[in-house]
């Protein structure tokens, strides 16, 4: 690591004081407005806005990132990204431990060999799945990224972001995250798993950002992409897609407090989550919790999960759902979620019902109000419940959304969002 690797900012100074978003100041010192979200609740969140010139750092490379994050423990820090970070690393080879050997992977799983009513769990660590676990702890410890509190990450101009990272928020509060283009990371070392499903999945690891037990969290003007790497890319092995990819934005574990705002999530399957499980052991550490506002954002060529929600409390106003090939759902209603859904903006191609909007996972009423569907406002629930009939939803989450700064008409939305949403487009 060369001195030259972080750079100290010029522009930051000892006595900086934090201004809110919408002020005519160093992006890299906004906070989060009041009432703006989720994020906005309580103490509120300002990440480093009040870092002294010490602890503001500009970075190049994914070396000089990580030191910049574990720089000074937990003290105010604002990391400025300058550029595209690759994150990958050498490649996959470079993950691979000695022995590992994804032919005799293949060959030792095969269904017509191992069969599908056995997981991998128990094979070991000299096995075919031992060697692969292993390998995928190396790439593990180099793409993942661990942001500690009071920490405000931006991109600098139009073209600042990272390619296979991994951005952890986990256990920590008050993370900005701004103007950065996320391409998802690849998983080297998908794992097979013969139970998953009649026929079998490959599953992979790596969210692009993972808001894990953390608590007020700003995601803004950010994009999520595959990239140069779609799922229309990916090889298929035993008959199923070799998945590569994992989320885009997963908050879980009793995160809180969080909004994203302004943000593009596209071209991808599962995108966002919020609880990741149904069980009692999950339900005593997220029932309560998983607090989260989304506002301005677009949606775009998604598969599902925009987002899937077990436990939340979830406000969505204002965002632009663009329908592409093989659209799932947009919000997917799970165990005790308690999903507010107004002012949205759905494009949906002549084929798509809009029924399909809304996918019944479990018993959770919702509020779905004042949203248009190709230009015509649409009782979601309702088309849902006509459509679906062996899923009928109930209205009404049980709560009102307060921490809200403005709404747009949703029949603004599309020209508004699409225009402003993402990296490259902060003002």
């Amino acid at each position: 690591m060369t001195c030259a690797a972080l750079v100290l900012a010029a522009t930051a100074t000892a006595t900086a004081r934090p201004r809110h978003a919408g002020h005519d100041t160093d992006p890299a010192r906004q906070t989060l407005a009041a009432k703006d979200g989720w994020g906005s609740y309580g103490t509120g969140t300002t990440g480093g806005a009040r870092a002294d010139a010490a602890h503001v750092y500009t970075v190049t490379t994914w070396d000089a990132f990580k030191a910049a994050l574990a720089a000074a423990g937990d003290a105010p820090k604002i990391i400025k990204v300058k550029g595209t970070i690759d994150a990958d690393g050498p490649g996959c080879d470079s993950f691979a431990v000695p022995g590992y050997d994804f032919a005799t992977y293949l060959k030792t799983y095969a269904p017509e060999t191992w069969g599908r009513d056995k997981d991998l769990s128990a094979e070991p660590d000299g096995s075919p799945e031992g060697l692969r676990r292993a390998s995928q702890a190396r790439q593990d410890a180099f793409v993942k990224a661990y942001v500690p509190a009071h920490t405000t990450i931006i991109g600098v101009g139009k073209d600042a972001g990272f390619k296979g990272a991994s951005l952890q928020v986990k256990g920590v509060d008050d993370v900005i995250v701004r103007n950065l283009t996320f391409e998802s990371p690849l998983d080297c070392f998908p794992q097979w798993d013969p139970t998953d499903t009649a026929d079998g999945n490959w599953n992979s690891e790596y969210d692009s950002a993972v808001v894990y037990g953390a608590t007020h969290v700003w995601m803004d003007h950010d994009t999520f992409t595959d990239g140069d790497h779609p799922d229309s890319t990916l090889p298929h092995y035993y008959g199923r897609i070799y998945e590569q990819h994992d989320g885009e934005l997963d908050i879980v574990k009793g995160a809180d407090y969080v909004t994203a705002s302004w943000n593009v999530f596209a071209d991808h399957d599962k995108t966002i989550l919020i609880g990741n499980s149904d069980s009692a052991a999950t339900a005593a550490v997220d029932r309560g919790h998983l607090k989260v506002t989304f506002h301005h954002n677009l949606f775009a060529d998604l598969v599902e999960r925009a987002p899937r929600i077990r436990f939340g409390q979830v406000d969505s106003y204002d965002n632009h759902f663009v329908a592409g090939a093989g659209y799932g759902y947009s919000y997917g209603i799970g165990m005790e979620s308690q999903l507010v859904a107004e002012h949205n903006a759905f494009t949906l191609p002549g084929k798509v019902g809009a029924g399909l909007i809304l996918k019944k996972w479990k018993e959770a009423p919702v509020t779905a109000a004042d949203n248009y569907v190709n230009g015509r406002r649409t009782d979601l629930i309702a088309v849902h419940n006509a459509e679906v009939p062996s899923e009928v939803l109930q209205p009404g989450a049980g709560w009102t959304p307060v921490l809200r700064t403005h709404v747009d008409p949703p029949r603004s939305v599309p020209a508004l969002v699409d225009h402003r949403a993402g990296a490259g487009h902060l003002r």
